[in-house]
């Protein structure tokens, strides 16, 4: 494949495979959207995509200019990325579950020149959005982007999305993604080998993850255009019918996250379980160890675990692809050719053998940053501090065998990770913190067989201690944040551990939350984490 864009991989993969389908919206998706069941093939999104095309280029859309696109995971978004992409400018994919405070904020550092939307989330970004707000059919009535920018000469370092990411400060931080970034995770993918096997113009990718997320942005989405593959976009995972809209995509491949084996072996078993004729495999990250061997003897498909982050893309990727996988002990791979690596302890001293330590990644070569993000948004200083000392700090602690293979053992920066969302405790605590009823408060995770990691808090009182009070502060966070950020658990405590330069000592904090949550000395608001769109 030639070309450097996006855009340039989907136009000649469109050529190719003009007839092959390129977008398929299942009933499920398709009801939840108010949608008819979709089903574009290459030739007729290329169609859609150059009309889109120049709509935008009439509103002196180009490079250096960044567009929000609110669609959700509706087929749309990716009709608009490929237009506004063509014209050289970015994208800044909008997670409207969030709360208004967060969005906004993304909306203001970003810059956003214009946000396009569906119409039914048109009224809730203009109550917020510091830019004008429009429906794909108004396109043509906008007013013209006129700004000064400086962008990349070079296409493939241009920037292509901005992505928010959660990190360990309070506000997340805006990871710039070029071209050169997305085609080479669709590269990276497509030729891992081993079981990830794709045939071209003959597979079918289903994936349920958010467009906000780098795993269906980049991995499934350019995966499908570097092998005219058809791209099955769900609106979530819905689990009770999880296996019915498999069969009706007629998918190949599936991307999970972790959470996803767990809760489709909790189904009630049936004949009709097995799925090694038509999944070939699986793809994702963070499988518990204690699924992962039931859910393939069970269902017949393969989880391929991997590890990679917003930063890394394809710079630094493993993958567990080939034989021996080391089924059930999170393992994630070999390092492959071209990656180099090392693991510190928390002091910057070298570790080796079998001694876990934290996982510094970068390109072997003279351009050790090659396939990483490009920078942290306005934010020189986070940026420089990941790739200190020449290697980028992934924050997460693994152990490497003496065979070379990697297992994932914790995450050393202040995120906690449940469902497959990474959430900065600091933010959580920022909000909770803004409650009359809080004094003070220390944000951590603790274990969910079924998410991962769970929220949990624990506050030092300002007030009566009881259930109305925990209550009016689960209530706020879920006002004030995303509600898969709100702590579940909520415990009153006397004092929050710290050392003795008044730092959090989140070590004690976490063993403190989870003999809490163990007793059930906690109130427990899991049952009322749901997204408002959710009911």
């Amino acid at each position: 494949m030639s070309g450097v864009s996006v855009f340039d991989l989907f136009d000649e993969t469109s050529r190719e495979y003009s007839d092959k389908t390129f977008l398929y919206t299942p009933s499920e998706t398709a009801k939840v959207y108010n949608l008819d069941v979709a089903d574009y093939s290459y030739g007729e999104a290329a169609a859609i995509v150059a009309e889109l095309k120049q709509k935008y280029a009439a509103l002196k859309v180009g490079a250096g200019v960044r567009i929000g696109l609110a669609f959700e995971n509706r087929p749309a978004f990716f009709l608009h990325f490929l237009a506004i992409n063509a014209l050289g400018a970015s994208i800044q994919p909008l997670n409207t579950a969030m709360a208004a405070e967060e969005l906004r904020y993304q909306l203001e550092h970003s810059e956003a020149d214009l946000v396009v939307a569906d119409p039914s989330l048109v009224e809730q970004l203009k109550s917020i959005s510091p830019c004008a707000v429009v429906v794909p059919d108004d396109l043509d009535q906008a007013a013209p982007i006129n700004k000064s920018v400086v962008a990349s000469d070079d296409p493939a370092t241009r920037e292509a999305a901005i992505l928010y990411t959660s990190g360990t400060t309070g506000q997340p931080k805006g990871c710039i993604l070029s071209n050169e970034y997305f085609r080479a995770i669709g590269d990276i993918y497509t030729n891992l080998g081993g079981h990830c096997v794709f045939e071209p113009g003959k597979e079918r990718i289903i994936t349920p993850l958010p467009v906000t997320h780098m795993n269906a942005l980049a991995c499934s989405f350019m995966a499908a255009m570097q092998n005219g593959a058809c791209l099955v976009q769900l609106d979530r995972f819905h689990p009770k019918t999880w296996w019915n809209t498999l069969r009706e995509s007629r998918a190949s491949i599936m991307h999970y996250l972790g959470v996803m084996p767990a809760m489709l072996l909790n189904a009630p078993e049936n004949s009709e379980d097995e799925f090694s004729e038509q999944i070939k495999f699986a793809f994702g990250a963070g499988c518990d160890p204690r699924h992962h061997e039931r859910f393939e003897k069970r269902f017949g498909i393969k989880l391929i675990e991997a590890w990679a982050m917003t930063e890394t893309g394809a710079g630094a990727w493993i993958t567990a692809s080939t034989e021996p996988r080391h089924v059930g002990t999170r393992c994630f791979g070999k390092a492959p050719d071209g990656l180099e690596w090392k693991l510190i302890d928390e002091e910057g001293g070298d570790v080796s053998g079998d001694v876990p330590g934290e996982l510094l990644v970068r390109r072997r070569g003279d351009n050790p940053r090659q396939f990483f993000f490009s920078e942290y948004y306005k934010d020189e200083n986070a940026t420089q501090e990941a790739w200190a000392g020449g290697w980028f700090h992934t924050g997460d602690v693994v152990r490497v065998d003496e065979n070379g293979y990697f297992y994932f053992v914790d995450r050393r920066k202040n995120v906690i990770r449940r469902s497959g969302e990474n959430i900065a405790a600091i933010e959580v605590e920022s909000v909770l913190m803004r409650h009359d009823g809080a004094a003070n408060c220390v944000v951590v995770p603790v274990p969910d067989e079924i998410r991962g990691d769970e929220v949990a808090a624990l506050i030092v009182p300002n007030g009566e201690v009881g259930e109305e009070l925990a209550r009016s502060i689960f209530d706020y966070a879920m006002e004030n944040l995303v509600y898969f950020k709100a702590p579940a658990y909520i415990a009153f405590v006397d004092k929050i551990p710290m050392t003795a330069s008044e730092k959090v000592k989140r070590g004690d904090a976490k063993i403190i939350a989870r003999d809490l949550v163990e007793r059930g000395d906690v109130f427990n608001y899991g049952p009322f984490k749901k997204s408002k769109k959710a009911g």
